[in-house]
């Protein structure tokens, strides 16, 4: 398992509200465009799907995403159907502000097609340190837009 952690001088509150929304992810990802929500969601519950959009350099990809944890203020976690990465926030009131954690987790192999992907070196030469150094990128961006 990945983690990043950083204090945000904001409210859970605001936190949860920019790490739960899935339609503007894009504004502090470096690979994540954004997402829709599907299946008549519209917003972040238990069982809720997503589409995520995705790119790195000039390669596109849409996964599909399921949320598994959702207890607001506090958890919000979704899986990856074809990577097979669980992608999670805890929120932790912290120093009048909130203690931020984003982490990931593998809870099986990719699917074929993602390992092709990888194996290809289209999504870099080292993915997962891409992924973690991403991960502390999104949560720097994350912290300076909770705390504008």
């Amino acid at each position: 398992m990945d983690e990043v952690t950083t204090t945000v001088a904001a409210p859970p509150e605001t936190v949860w509200a920019l790490v739960t929304d899935i339609t503007r992810m894009g504004e502090w990802s470096p690979e994540n465009t954004g997402g829709t929500w599907t299946g008549g969601a519209t917003g972040p519950a238990p069982g809720a799907r997503f589409i995520g959009r995705n790119r790195k350099g000039w390669v596109r990809w849409s996964t599909r995403c399921r949320v598994v944890e959702c207890a607001e203020p506090s958890r919000f976690a979704f899986t990856v159907a074809e990577n097979r990465m669980t992608w999670g926030w805890r929120l932790e009131p912290a120093d009048g502000g909130t203690r931020l954690t984003q982490w990931r987790d593998r809870t099986a192999p990719p699917n074929v097609a993602v390992r092709a992907l990888v194996a290809s070196g289209l999504l870099g030469r080292d993915r997962e340190q891409l992924m973690v150094d991403g991960m502390h990128r999104t949560v720097a961006a994350v912290k300076a837009a909770a705390e504008r």
